[in-house]
């Protein structure tokens, strides 16, 4: 029941807008909706003859797509309705399959625009907008340019009056166009040169001004008064005085809805792209939501009503919605109102079309193709980046060079291959703290700690990544060989899939085949989950997964060698280390494994406090193992300084019956020597728990000499 009302509401959008609706906003929304009619009327009958249909069918799809795509969409001012883009994506899936201008090819046009219409509905009712994120804004640029340059050769035919067929293909057009230059008819082209610098003039001189509509009423009212109909002129011809009929669609034709379902994808691809880049850039002025969802909705309704209702396939237009906004539109009934109004000019001055000439709509159509190449947004993207300019281009080629449905495919493809070859590469880098101890940066350049290797990775660790982040860390095992232990930084993981926690079994495998482990700090909640459920912190016990804070202290003072550190490490890589004179190589003590807590016996400071204050007989010896500079800047009194390197190689005699502490900084070197006394008979020997670090935080006693 939850989803079925949650998918109603998708549908109940009408109502809230007219329930809701200030009457104070109804003079600003007829004004707006009059002056965006104004520009959407010529565009209508323009983009209509681009896909090779009767002008009708601009108009109609016009009127209805603006009405039910902003009534059922989420932007208040994207406009819905024919597009040069949609437009040549049409007469491209089309040609092949009924000749222009046919009745079956009027017919297909309709069932394109439903089978359209109900992929993006379904999108929008499955929650599937977030998939227009995976078409990159390069994919958009490089379509639009390259069908702006086809739109361009393809409207040469109509500027020149040749008799060339329409064709989608971009060097069979321009061969034919060039073969038959020869026929040019100069009227022709003088009334399509006289459009373009209309203009052309009135954006310069007059922005405000509506320069398609004057260009148009102009070349009209030139072959009217010069009769240049009569020398061979062709015009639009009388446009039918009618509501939008209901078309007779082969619904059922099962080997068309095949034939056409490729374009009908790459039409829905590229046009829900559009709709949604132009709904957030006006929204990013208006500080408006937009639900992409139910921008899906009300793009799917709009397009099988507009095919019902014999128009053709629509899309969001950036000029018609940048005039609704500017104009004033305040609500969504300003596009509600552009419909009508463009109704009521097709019901009052169709006649006119009569003296409309069709080289004057072919000049409005090559400044239109002009502007669709966005030359200042590629050179932005050559500059900025290599892999959206291969995008680019590549759309762009194979909007030339290929059908335009599997261009942009390609487009698509190429931006998922890059996607794919960007999330399947994550960032695996060496990490050392800075010099004040306080961030880890990567520092390739600095001297590594020989024992911890710390590594941050940045990405997935979904299927199509483990492999690279498996290598990066062998290849950094490799490097470095001696660092047995590895802390993996895992704050910028954002998700593990099983193959994922399958290659963290290989490496941890790894590390310990070679004596050392595998620690964790930042798993993210989502990951741990993962690893819960998986059983892989059963695998990697608990204390595996440290804090940020404490991780360097604990592996430093519990997990490394201390006999590396203190005698032959030579590098300060962490806060922890001391700067310490090292042992010649002959005279380096023995160094073995870490020794288990639980291997020694341990002693407290207060505990060993109060037997060095019992009686004599009582007080156990304490022996210092660190070296002379340490022993001096602070040491328990009466201790007996006896270096580690001595004590390993027999060098010091220490009394075997006595009870026996060893003390050194933390515990670490002093524990190694208590393991290596009491392997060699020693059976009262006890480490001092925490060492002087320890001591002094219990603010005990200690001599400085």
């Amino acid at each position: 029941r939850d989803w079925l009302a949650d998918l109603s509401n998708f549908f109940v959008r009408p109502i809230a807008i007219f329930r809701n609706y200030d009457r104070a906003h109804l003079r600003p929304d007829l004004l707006a909706g009059l002056t965006v009619a104004v520009v959407m009327l010529p565009q209508a009958i323009a983009y209509a003859l681009i896909a090779e249909l009767p002008p009708q069918v601009g108009l109609y799809a016009a009127i209805v797509a603006a009405i039910i795509g902003v009534l059922w969409g989420s932007s208040a001012h994207l406009h819905t309705g024919p597009t040069n883009a949609a437009s040549l994506l049409v007469l491209s899936s089309l040609i092949p399959i009924a000749a222009p201008g046919s009745p079956a090819y009027i017919a297909a046009a309709g069932l394109l625009a439903v089978m359209v219409g109900v992929f993006r509905l379904v999108m929008g009712l499955a929650r599937l907008g977030m998939l227009v994120n995976f078409v990159s804004d390069s994919v958009v640029i490089g379509f639009t340019a390259g069908a702006g340059i086809l739109i361009s050769v393809n409207q040469l035919r109509h500027l020149l009056r040749l008799d060339t067929p329409s064709s989608p293909e971009f060097y069979d057009t321009l061969l034919q166009t060039a073969r038959s230059a020869s026929e040019t008819h100069l009227p022709t082209i003088g009334i399509g040169l006289l459009t373009i610098l209309i203009i052309v003039l009135t954006g310069w001189k007059r922005p405000r001004w509506p320069g398609t509509l004057i260009a148009m009423v102009v070349a009209s009212a030139a072959v009217a008064l010069l009769q240049l109909q009569a020398d061979g002129v062709r015009v639009l011809g009388e446009l039918p005085r009618s509501l939008p009929p209901l078309a007779r669609l082969p619904l059922f034709d099962l080997r068309l809805i095949r034939q056409l379902s490729a374009g009908a994808l790459a039409v829905s691809a590229i046009g829900l792209v559009e709709a949604m880049s132009i709904a957030r850039s006006i929204a990013a002025q208006s500080g408006e939501h937009v639900d992409s969802n139910q921008e899906f909705v009300g793009q799917g309704l709009a397009n099988i009503a507009a095919g019902f209702l014999s128009g053709y396939t629509c899309s969001g237009s950036f000029t018609r919605s940048a005039v609704n906004y500017t104009a004033g539109g305040k609500t969504p009934l300003a596009v509600v109102f552009s419909g009508v109004w463009v109704l009521i000019a097709m019901l009052l001055f169709a006649p006119l079309a009569a003296f409309l000439p069709r080289t004057a709509l072919a000049g409005v159509l090559v400044v239109t193709a002009y502007k669709m190449i966005d030359r200042k947004e590629m050179r932005r993207i050559w500059r900025t980046s290599r892999g959206d300019t291969a995008i680019m281009l590549a759309t762009l080629l194979a909007t030339l060079l290929l059908p335009l449905e599997f261009a942009v495919l390609t487009g698509v493809m190429v931006s998922f291959a890059r996607y794919i070859a960007k999330t399947s590469h994550p960032s695996v880098q060496s990490m050392l703290p800075d010099e004040k101890f306080e961030h880890f940066v990567h520092q390739p350049e600095r001297p590594v700690c020989p024992q911890l290797g710390v590594l941050t990775i940045e990405g997935s660790l979904y299927f199509g990544a483990t492999q690279h982040v498996e290598e990066e860390i062998r290849r950094n095992l490799e490097a470095h060989p001696a660092q047995r232990f590895l802390l993996l930084r895992m704050h910028r993981v954002n998700h593990c899939d099983i193959s994922g926690l399958h290659m963290l079994e290989t490496v941890v495998k790894l590390y310990r085949q070679h004596g050392g482990d595998v620690f964790m700090v930042g798993v993210r909640e989502s990951v741990w989950e993962k690893m819960r459920l998986s059983e892989f912190n059963a695998f990697l016990e608990m204390d595996h997964y440290l804090t940020q804070e404490r991780a360097i202290e604990h592996i430093f003072y519990q997990v490394l060698d201390p006999g590396v550190c203190i005698y032959r490490c030579p590098v300060r890589a962490w806060r922890e280390c001391q700067t310490l004179p090292k042992c010649e190589e002959d005279s380096t003590p023995p160094v073995g494994t870490v020794v288990p807590y639980t291997a020694v016996s341990h002693v407290a400071p207060k505990a060993l406090w109060q037997q060095l204050m019992a009686p004599n007989g009582d007080r156990p010896l304490v022996v210092d193992v660190r070296e002379p500079a340490e022993y001096d800047r602070g040491h328990i009194p009466q201790a007996r300084l006896a270096p580690m390197p001595r004590i390993l190689r027999r060098q010091e005699t220490l009394p075997e019956e006595r009870p026996i502490v060893l003390v050194c900084r933390s515990g670490r070197r002093s524990s190694q020597v208590a393991f290596a006394l009491q392997q060699a008979g020693y059976r009262h020997v006890a480490n001092l728990d925490g060492g002087m670090l320890a001591w002094e935080e219990a603010r005990l006693p200690a001599v400085i000499d």
